[in-house]
């Protein structure tokens, strides 16, 4: 497996407050990697600081298996967009593009600026139309163009479909997807629309309070989440030797402290049987759909601010 992208403990204080503490991440290559967490918790602080816009207080990080001054060299192959993109709203999408071309040192003859346009789905925008005109989406992808811009290998974008209307961000969506697949572009991304970011990341890190409490990829997401069977009982620990002496061995006590099962969802019935024949009281037994949000819930602990 090839890491584009990893940080070792990396930390950034202000004062006496951790904005983020021991910050261990990696990134596959060609992948999309979602970091999850509160207004707050970190992620902005994080992504500032691996795409070369803050120093970390301590920790490194590496890019493309280079760190120190041979890394530095590699941040023009990271395209950013932290927060709204700044875009000159009196200018049209080619002069927004133009521009940052100008400002950077990249030719944009030969249909460099089209290309681009294509790629985030603004090919068709006509030329007199001025950035102010554009829809909160428009801009967005706007400004993913505008991260493209050098041709990166790797993309950073901080909350891109926040405020977005349900049909921008399914815009936004298709155009992320688009880069991974079509173009092997890495692409980390923020946002506090879980339901969405669980149908776009490969991996996901979800930072709490300025820590890094869990990494995972889709496929363990979906063995931790999807459907599973949730056992109330006063005696969880015979509730679970009953189920192990019947076969079922994928077995936990959850955040609620119900038994929760992640396999052969259809015997609920067989389950409930065996529990009442051993003798133990069961007060409840239900099968429950598990989400990306509902998992972040129960690792942190209370109400999403999103």
């Amino acid at each position: 497996m090839s890491y584009i992208m990893e940080t070792q403990n990396l930390t950034k204080t202000y004062g006496k407050k951790d904005a983020a503490k021991d910050i261990n991440i990696k990134i596959e290559e060609g992948k999309i990697y979602g970091l999850i967490g509160r207004n707050g918790a970190g992620k902005t602080t994080i992504m500032r600081m691996i795409s070369g816009l803050s120093n970390p207080t301590s920790g490194t990080y590496s890019l493309f298996g280079k760190t120190g001054a041979e890394m530095k060299r590699m941040m023009s192959k990271v395209g950013v967009l932290i927060e709204h993109p700044g875009l000159y709203p009196k200018l049209s999408a080619k002069e927004n593009i133009k521009l940052k071309c100008m400002a950077v040192g990249i030719s944009y003859k030969g249909g460099y600026i089209e290309d681009l346009l294509k790629t985030v789905g603004l090919e068709n925008v006509p030329d007199k139309k001025r950035c102010r005109e554009f829809s909160l989406g428009m801009r967005q992808r706007l400004g993913i163009a505008l991260a493209l811009v050098g041709d990166p290998s790797m993309i950073i974008l901080d909350e891109p479909i926040n405020g977005l209307d349900p049909q921008g961000i399914v815009e936004v969506r298709h155009t992320l997807e688009r880069l991974r697949d079509e173009k092997g572009i890495t692409i980390m991304i923020s946002s506090h629309i879980l339901e969405e970011l669980a149908k776009l990341a490969d991996s996901y890190g979800i930072i709490h309070e300025g820590r890094l409490i869990e990494q995972f990829t889709q496929d363990e997401l979906m063995a931790r989440c999807g459907q599973q069977i949730s056992i109330r009982t006063p005696d969880n620990d015979a509730v679970i030797k009953t189920l192990k002496n019947i076969g079922i061995t994928q077995i936990e006590v959850d955040e609620n402290n119900l038994v929760r099962v992640n396999e052969r969802l259809e015997e609920s019935d067989v389950m409930a049987a065996a529990v009442v024949k051993a003798g133990i009281p069961l007060k409840e037994i239900f099968v429950k759909n598990i989400s990306l949000e509902d998992y972040y819930l129960g690792l942190t602990g209370g109400a999403h601010n999103g």
